[in-house]
């Protein structure tokens, strides 16, 4: 059974067999990875602010601490389990496909995708609502759309010089845009009053809360696409993912601890880049311009982590036989995925006309039905494959695991539930988008109109689904 699953793996993936598994100058190693999953995940407290104002102080600062052990830990301990018995790229698609088989493995694929580069345009957005700040000509149309223009070019650029470069640049920006945090967070403690952090909001909107939380702790998983690209993923992925889980919720709560504390509570103005007139309030104009130039950088690690993962599933899609083979094409001189991350690049653009808030609810919907699909595959690979080789595995029996998911799956129903019915339309269309071309790609495999990598292998496999 092992031996049939890894061979499998290497059909899969036929780049797993052709990349050496000793150290390579184009592997990941484990602190760039560390900073990765860090700004896949978060990139630090920039975004955090909507929270405070949906709900108060105290809920903000109690949902940054519970949230991640009761969604955050499982998801990470998924990923760590599942990344490293199956090290390829594709990641999540490649666990659905194994679990339930290549129609729900596609599926998977999509949502995935989708709320990754719509997520992805987020980032641009969240950037001028801070820039605007200091630069108000930002706030008009034509000089907004021609900065996200602009600034998401070329940083898709730096993407598509080579995921090594993108993994030391991730570790410098996360240092560097953490600093003013850290200064923050020193200056505020003379003027801390812990009964600040008491106070409850006064009007509360639990949609933004929850939006906010969630947008702000997912994607753990996002860096499994990266897998085939990792240097000896059994021993790095569990190493990283702890260290960025750690590095994330420091990160988080100490600086609201610092904030809420130090200044009285308006919760009318807890919005997005809020912390920046916190920094002048606590300790002047200078501390508010290193937090402008911050979240610029951080701003810049979160799309360069997003666009990695975004691009590497798209190459995994396409050696799994999902997606036309021109989309796993590398660049010659940077070994890249170049097609897959300007197919990534100009969704995100298209999706940069939404607003902040409609963004991020829609990336948690999306995502939260890719995730409630990613909790039945790690329970149907656990049921399945008992005997399939782990290197790293959550200590946990069937039924302890069922209950480690439902309660995460709870909150995805949740965010769900409570999305609005433009949300509702654009996931909708986007899934039958993705159904859709499912069919479309498989009927053009079957007339061999465009050529398709693996096709041998995902009829063998699909055959046996």
């Amino acid at each position: 059974m092992e031996d049939s699953q890894q061979q499998l793996l290497l059909h899969q993936n036929p780049e797993t067999e052709a990349i050496p598994t000793a150290k390579s100058r184009h592997k990941l190693a484990l602190i760039p990875l560390v900073f990765l999953i860090y700004f896949e995940v978060s990139g630090g407290p920039y975004g955090e602010e909507p929270a405070v104002g949906a709900a108060g102080p105290l809920l903000a600062i109690l949902g940054f601490l519970i949230f991640p052990f009761i969604w955050s830990m499982p998801e990470a301990l998924i990923t760590a389990e599942l990344a490293t018995a199956f090290p390829g790229n594709g990641g999540f698609v490649i666990w659905a496909n194994q679990a339930f088989g290549p129609f729900w493995g596609s599926l998977m694929g999509f949502w995935k995708f989708f709320s990754g580069v719509i997520n992805l345009a987020s980032y641009p957005v969240l950037c001028i609502d801070y820039l605007k700040l200091l630069i108000p000509a930002l706030s008009s149309a034509f000089p907004r759309y021609l900065s996200i223009l602009l600034s998401t070019c070329l940083l898709s650029f730096l993407n598509y010089t080579g995921l090594t470069i993108v993994g030391y640049t991730a570790v410098a920006l996360g240092l560097v845009s953490l600093m003013p945090f850290l200064l923050l967070s020193l200056f505020s403690i003379p003027k801390i009053d812990p009964s600040r952090w008491l106070s409850l909001g006064v009007k509360n909107n639990w949609r933004l809360y929850f939006n906010t939380l969630f947008w702000n702790l997912n994607f753990w998983d996002s860096a499994s696409t990266l897998a085939g690209e990792v240097e000896e993923p059994q021993n790095t992925f569990p190493k990283a993912l702890l260290s960025a889980g750690l590095l994330t919720c420091l990160a988080y709560i100490i600086p609201l601890l610092a904030a809420t504390g130090a200044i009285p509570l308006d919760q009318q103005n807890w919005v997005d880049g809020y912390f920046v007139a916190v920094a002048e309030m606590v300790a002047g104009k200078w501390l508010k311009f290193w937090m402008e130039i911050g979240a610029v950088l951080s701003i810049i690690g979160l799309f360069q982590a997003q666009l990695s993962s975004a691009a590497y599933q798209v190459l995994g899609m396409a050696d799994l036989g999902f997606l036309p083979g021109i989309f796993g094409e590398r660049s010659r001189w940077f070994n890249t995925p170049w097609m897959a991350i300007l197919v990534s690049t100009v969704i995100s653009l298209a999706m940069s006309c939404l607003s902040f808030t409609e963004i991020i609810s829609a990336v948690n919907f999306l995502y939260s039905l890719g995730m409630l699909l990613e909790f039945a595959s790690y329970l149907r690979l656990r049921s399945k494959f008992p005997t399939l080789k782990r290197p790293f595995e959550v200590p946990m029996r069937l039924p302890g695991l069922t209950v480690m998911c439902l309660v995460p799956s709870v909150l995805l129903i949740y965010v769900i539930l409570v999305a609005s019915k433009a949300v509702y339309v654009i996931s909708v269309l986007l899934t039958v988008f993705g159904i859709l071309l499912y069919y479309f790609m498989n009927l053009c495999k079957s007339k061999k109109w465009i050529e398709f990598r693996n096709v041998g292998d995902r009829l063998e496999d699909d055959e046996d689904h």
